[in-house]
C-alpha cells in the first residue's frame, strides 16, 4: 500500500494596491464641483443645466482643446 502526501499549497498572498497621484483626483474634483456650479448658474432652462452637468464632467477635454487651439497646434 502506498501513502499519499498531502499536496503542498503554495502559501496565499495577499494583493495590496497602491494608489498614487491621489492629489490628482482631488484637484478634479474640486474642477468638477466648480464647473458644475458655473454651468448650472450660467443655464437659462433645465436642459441647459443638464447639458452643463455633461460639460462638467468633461471639463478637461475643453480645456486641452482650447489650448491647443491657442497655441496653434
Amino acid at each position: 500500500m502506498k501513502e499519499e502526501t498531502p499536496k503542498q499549497q503554495a502559501p496565499k498572498t495577499t494583493v495590496r494596491e497602491i494608489h498614487k497621484n491621489t492629489q490628482s483626483n482631488a484637484i478634479y474634483g474640486i474642477g468638477f464641483v466648480g464647473a458644475v456650479i458655473y454651468y448650472i448658474s450660467t443655464a437659462a432652462s433645465f436642459w441647459g443645466g443638464v447639458l452643463g452637468v455633461l460639460k462638467a464632467i468633461l471639463w478637461p477635454g475643453f480645456m486641452v482643446y482650447e489650448l491647443m487651439k491657442f497655441l496653434a497646434m
